[in-house]
């Protein structure tokens, strides 16, 4: 054995007796600890709230925790109490009002603190609640630095402050003339949730979830009011135009389930699942059901076994159920992983498959002008799936060779896919422009987590293209392949796909052009939050002690003021000016995320608008949107392309 790695071994065997013996000598009965429960919250707050996020992302903790005390005024309606609840979010403050029956006054500070505690135990009271296990009051009382809870019964109110978790003032039992119902606020914890912000967008897209599942139910934002006769057939018209569906929704709903469904012209499927009114954005055991039971019910009507993906293809379906003590996979429930309606009761997957079989048959049997445009609609896949086999075997082998002669993908070690139970996984893929902006992000990415895929040049304006465009140009043939979304979006690689361009009329043209092939073929990657464009500062100023980098002119501005003369300002023309040393203060712990957020615009009209010909209505939309910035004595015209569509 070559004597350097026997002495390499040996050194490594005599640090590892060293540790385990200091090790051994340290762990004694004092390093045993218990902690109450607002200490537990706060130290793994990850348990209770899935992970932390700033509210770029819409399953980001500070939606969890608006969503865990909405949920409780959820529940008071379904019960039978308060058509209103006020939402109303200002400077990072949340305040919810409902009118239910409020929290038993001598119980209010047991619901909001005590783990475990709640009166939702009682089936009796709370049939097919959400919130069953009384931790969500709790996580977000110890997860905030202001909580202030108000419980307003039979003319008396009991009111309580605290702040992380710890009581600040007990206020005595009072008279009010106040109508009942109970009052929350809470300002989420800046050193827990860094630099948070919410997203009216986000917060907007919860509140019309619940008043799809709660037809009656006014929900008000901000002054803004939420409210749905139809349920989740409201639910398929916000998500497309009566024009684009192929035929009119189908709406079926019994005692416990409602489902919805139709198909359009886009690429791919889209689903929202519900349960209690919980939307299960992972899916789980009713929604694998309900997909099931599409597949079965439609081959049989039509007695032809249909592949699979012809029915799914360009699907939009809703489902939402009811079941007695559901059982969830996390404690955010995103996941249903119930298998019975009800304990000792009919399984879930039994209980769907036969409602959909019979109702949805009996409704294809009795309106035959559905049923041709959804045959018809099915054979068309069909056909198109055909024409794409033999393009799709030439295309792969052909990325294949190019991915290993180009290496357009400097690749991460760890994956969105690599999901387990225990552990939140979160990977993110840079798309840049050019070799100098990704060898920059490349030399200062975390290479577990991190992932970069090289643009060259321009790519191609895919809008009203087909299919087969993705395989014949090379550019996006590989970058589905480096997603790995060809087949399914269930085998996303990155959790996080983020647009990397430069801050300039190049740049943001590249940054459309790529939005509009996600959204023309790949849509539901935008619709379920995985698209970004990343923020990276325009300026630097500095002087002998310190650097700051400023994102806008008024930030620049500021800092200029506060250096004074010794201030040396630099103007970042493109990505590839600044070095990886600096690049890794932006795509580390402080990166800024802007996420492209689709709005309630079909996406076939959205897309027509930006990217097809040129009309009189875009061209005033760009004049009424030039922004004209003054720098180094040069006037730079910018086209701005907000990420929000």
């Amino acid at each position: 054995m070559p004597f350097s790695q026997y002495l390499r071994q040996n050194i490594y065997k005599s640090f590892k007796i060293l540790n385990q013996k200091v090790n051994n000598h340290n762990y004694t009965e004092e390093n045993i600890r218990s902690l109450d429960w607002k200490e537990h919250l706060r130290l793994r707050p990850g348990m209770y709230i899935g992970k932390l996020g700033d509210g770029s992302s819409p399953d980001d903790g500070i939606y969890v925790l608006l969503k865990e005390i909405i949920d409780n005024s959820i529940d008071e309606f379904v019960m039978g109490y308060g058509k209103n609840i006020e939402v109303q979010i200002s400077q990072g403050k949340v305040q919810i009002r409902d009118f239910g029956r409020g929290i038993p006054l001598g119980k209010v500070i047991d619901c909001v603190s005590k783990i475990n505690t709640g009166g939702k135990y009682d089936s009796k009271a709370f049939q097919k609640s959400v919130g069953l296990n009384g931790v969500g009051t709790k996580a977000v009382n110890a997860l905030s630095t202001h909580f202030f809870v108000k419980s307003i019964r039979e003319g008396k109110q009991k009111s309580v402050l605290f702040e992380q978790g710890d009581i600040r003032e007990d206020f005595p039992l009072g008279k009010t003339n106040e109508e009942e119902g109970t009052l929350i606020e809470f300002v989420p914890d800046n050193s827990i949730f860094k630099n948070y912000h919410y997203i009216n967008e986000f917060v907007e897209n919860q509140i019309w979830n619940y008043v799809y599942l709660n037809a009656g139910l006014s929900i008000h934002f901000n002054g803004k009011r939420f409210f749905s006769r139809n349920g989740l057939l409201d639910l398929l018209h916000r998500k497309a135009t009566e024009e684009e569906f192929r035929y009119p929704a189908i709406h079926l709903k019994g005692e416990d389930i409602e489902i919805a469904l139709t198909h359009n012209n886009q690429y791919g499927e889209e689903y929202y699942s519900f349960v209690n009114g919980q939307w299960t954005t992972q899916g789980g055991t009713h929604l694998s059901a309900f997909k099931e039971a599409i597949i079965k019910t439609v081959r049989e009507f039509f007695g032809k076994q249909f592949d699979t993906t012809d029915i799914r293809a360009s699907i939009l379906a809703a489902i939402s159920i009811r079941v007695q003590d559901p059982v969830f996979e996390s404690q955010t429930k995103t996941k249903l992983g119930s298998e019975k309606m009800a304990p000792e009761g009919v399984s879930v997957r039994s209980y769907i498959i036969d409602f959909v079989k019979q109702n949805l048959d009996d409704f294809l049997h009795k309106n035959p002008e559905t049923t041709k445009q959804l045959l018809y609609r099915i054979q068309q896949s069909e056909r198109e799936r055909k024409e794409l086999s033999g393009i799709k075997k030439l295309a792969n082998t052909r990325a294949k060779k190019a991915a290993l002669h180009n290496k357009k993908l400097r690749d991460c070690r760890i994956h969105f896919t690599d999901k387990n139970e225990d552990h939140h996984i979160d990977s993110t893929i840079f798309i840049t422009e050019g070799d100098s902006a990704s060898g920059s992000i490349t030399k200062s990415r975390n290479v577990q987590t991190q992932a970069v895929f090289s643009l060259r040049g321009k790519p191609l304006n895919t809008f009203g293209k087909t299919k087969k465009i993705v395989y014949e140009n090379e550019e996006f043939n590989l970058l589905q392949h480096a997603l790995d979304i060809e087949d399914s979006l269930d085998n996303l690689r990155y959790n996080k796909i983020v647009i990397a361009t430069d801050a300039d009329v190049d740049g943001m043209h590249i940054r459309l052009l790529l939005m509009t092939f996600f959204l023309q073929f790949f849509p539901e990657l935008v619709r379920n939050g995985h698209v970004y464009v990343l923020e990276t500062p325009l300026f630097r100023v500095r002087n002998k002690k310190e650097t700051r980098y400023c994102y806008n002119e008024s930030e620049k501005l500021q800092a200029m003021k506060q250096f004074g003369k010794t201030a040396e300002v630099t103007r970042f023309k493109g990505l590839g000016e600044i070095s990886p040393e600096e690049f890794a203060n932006f795509i580390g712990e402080n990166i800024r995320l802007e996420p492209v957020i689709l709005k309630d615009a079909p996406v076939k009209k959205l897309l027509e608008y930006y990217m097809g010909s040129n009309s009189q209505e875009r061209q005033d939309f760009i004049i009424d949107n030039l922004r004209v910035e003054k720098d180094s004595d040069e006037l730079i015209a910018i086209e701005e392309s907000p990420a929000i569509l």
